[in-house]
């Protein structure tokens, strides 16, 4: 079993699982399909899946069961995922034995839990989509789901009125260890602004750590999507002071693509407009760039005026990490990272973050809820000793 990638005649991809014998297997190719195009998910999304599920598959082959039986002892496939390395996991293991693992006392685990339960998520997917279509029997979702309240679901995702409601909730779910958020710190961030070559380099910058733009959106931002004017309703937009709209396209050549299906509007400040402006005139020095439509363009290697590709974003922030002397590299995500955690310090409640973020539930966000250590110890700094409470000095 292994994941592989299918390209239709309209130019559209997605991932499916194919067999040994290279067969397509049909019930996780028509959820595939459906996550890609029923629900308008990412390519991206699908081969995440895809090879979860295929893991899945992979582990029912070789312990002799159906994938049927095999969703009936989903905690051992829990076990084998936690133990399997890629010697005993991967497609091009050996069949005979390799369904079975044997680990040690201490023995490192082969996967950590939050990958575990990514797995668990897809093919969960699977099987209710299976059910649903008639693919599988019904009777296997609910040893998947149990009914449950909402007591546990932050504060902000439960109903207004205050009443208890009713939801499923995961039968098998490890346990993941609370670990704060891999962000840019603001001397990295400022580290990387000096060591930026180009005002286009400078901008995206700003536009990841500043504005919180995934890859895929900062990538497939076109000019009309930037509105810079103090007031844009004369561009046919409502919306007041500067500001950048992110929208979801599917036509873009460099493959940029925004995660959520909801188009969003993020406002920009003073230092984000700045580098805008600063890169327009870096920008019109390129002619090949004045006929793309697209904000971030090749300026510097061939093909000149190109889109930019997410992955490029990547290797301009590490060549600038190296010459700032930043070890490991920042990501493009850590400053995504750092926008969430800045806009949590600054006060900004659960529903901001998650609107200016773009997360599909506000559960994404509580990460960005708890204080950075640093507020807490000036939190516990501020407070006054006992003698200076009652007026006596230190």
């Amino acid at each position: 079993m292994r994941a592989f990638p299918v390209r239709l005649p309209s130019g559209q991809r997605y991932w499916t699982v194919l067999d040994e014998d290279l067969q397509v297997i049909g019930v996780a190719d028509a959820f595939l399909r459906h996550q890609r195009f029923g629900r308008d998910g990412a390519e991206s999304t699908t081969k995440a899946y895809a090879h979860a599920i295929a893991l899945f598959l992979r582990w029912c082959a070789r312990t002799g069961r159906s994938w049927q039986a095999g969703v009936e002892q989903f905690g051992l496939f829990m076990t084998w995922l936690a133990h399997a390395g890629p010697a005993a996991s991967g497609a091009e293991a050996v069949e005979v034995g390799s369904g079975v693992v044997l680990a040690g006392p201490g023995a490192p685990p082969a996967r950590v839990p939050s990958r575990i339960n990514q797995v668990l998520t897809a093919v969960r997917g699977m099987v209710v989509h299976a059910a649903a279509t008639g693919r599988g029997p019904a009777g296997l979702v609910p040893m998947l789901y149990e009914v449950a309240d909402d007591r546990d679901l932050p504060e902000a995702a439960r109903g207004e009125d205050g009443r208890m409601a009713w939801r499923m909730r995961v039968r098998h779910r490890l346990r993941e260890p609370e670990t704060p958020v891999e962000r840019a710190s603001d001397e990295a961030i400022v580290a990387l602004l000096r060591a930026c070559r180009s005002a286009r380099d400078r901008l995206i910058v700003l536009l990841l750590a500043r504005a919180g733009l995934r890859r895929g959106e900062l990538c497939g931002l076109r000019r009309g999507d930037v509105h810079l004017l103090a007031d844009s309703r004369r561009l046919g937009c409502d919306v007041a002071r500067a500001h950048l709209h992110v929208v979801r396209r599917e036509d873009n050549p460099n493959r940029a693509w925004a995660k959520s299906r909801r188009q969003r509007v993020v406002p920009l400040d003073f230092l984000t407009v700045q580098a805008f402006d600063t890169y327009e005139f870096e920008r019109m020095r390129v002619a090949q760039a004045a006929d793309s439509d697209y904000v971030l363009v090749n300026l510097f290697r061939a093909p000149l005026g190109a889109p930019l590709r997410p992955d490029a974003v990547g290797e301009l922030l590490t060549a600038a990490s190296r010459r700032a002397g930043l070890d490991p590299p920042i990501r493009p995500h850590q400053l995504r990272h750092a926008c969430g955690s800045n806009l949590a310090d600054a006060g900004g409640g659960i529903d901001v973050v998650a609107d200016l973020l773009g997360h599909a539930s506000v559960s994404s966000s509580q990460v960005y809820m708890h204080p950075d250590p640093a507020r807490l110890r000036a939190a516990v700094d501020a407070v006054p000793s006992p003698r200076e409470q009652v007026g006596t000095p230190r």
